[in-house]
């Protein structure tokens, strides 16, 4: 099975994408890049998530020596003109926290009123290996509206303060294995593993 390294510092992401990919019969051996290389620096400074996620997987696989998986996502509020964005990690400025994240986020949406609290999950995922010429994009979104308060204790980032309409639940209220058919990490995933596929990776 062929190792591949994850661009990432968070547990929670590797285990959800290792889920995403496992689901779409794509077998590879996920290593987070802290067991391999724990002191390479993953630098985020591109203005578009494509832009992120490639950068952080070209860093890590040069870093390792291994191809290498990342992605990059965050939320837009379409009151906010689109932020948090790239920034979402660091909304609330460094060390990142989503607590510290969320908090701003509702302050900033107060008075906002529930017809113009639109918002969506964008994802780029990528899959980047020097040694064979391979760089592959692909991207997912997930429309939500942002709660007042937030709601559950699963999931991370600003997932309590995000609501799925259709099924009236924030994304922190939602099983995994539901959250993994319609986030925005999941499609853009699934469209990964299709393009790995066709790409002979896997």
């Amino acid at each position: 099975m062929r190792t591949v390294v994850v661009a990432t510092r968070n547990a929670h992401k590797v285990k959800e994408i290792s889920a995403l990919l496992s689901e779409a019969g794509v077998a590879l051996r996920l290593v987070p890049i802290d067991e391999i290389a724990p002191l390479a620096e993953l630098r985020e400074d591109e203005d578009t998530f494509e832009g992120n996620a490639l950068a952080k997987a070209r860093q890590a696989a040069a870093a390792t020596k291994l191809a290498a998986i990342a992605d990059d996502s965050g939320v837009e509020v379409d009151a906010l003109g689109g932020a948090p964005g790239v920034w979402s990690a660091r909304y609330a400025g460094e060390p990142c926290d989503d607590g510290r994240n969320n908090d701003k986020l509702v302050h900033q949406m107060t008075g906002v009123p529930a017809e113009k609290r639109g918002a969506r999950y964008r994802c780029a995922a990528v899959y980047v290996d020097p040694a064979r010429g391979v760089e592959v994009v692909r991207t997912g979104a997930c429309e939500v509206r942002v709660l007042e308060a937030g709601r559950g204790s699963g999931g991370f980032g600003y997932d309590p303060l995000m609501l799925v309409e259709s099924l009236g639940k924030s994304m922190a209220e939602i099983p995994l294995a539901e959250k993994n058919r319609l986030s925005h990490r999941a499609f853009a995933f699934r469209a990964l593993a299709t393009a790995l596929r066709e790409h002979g990776v896997v």
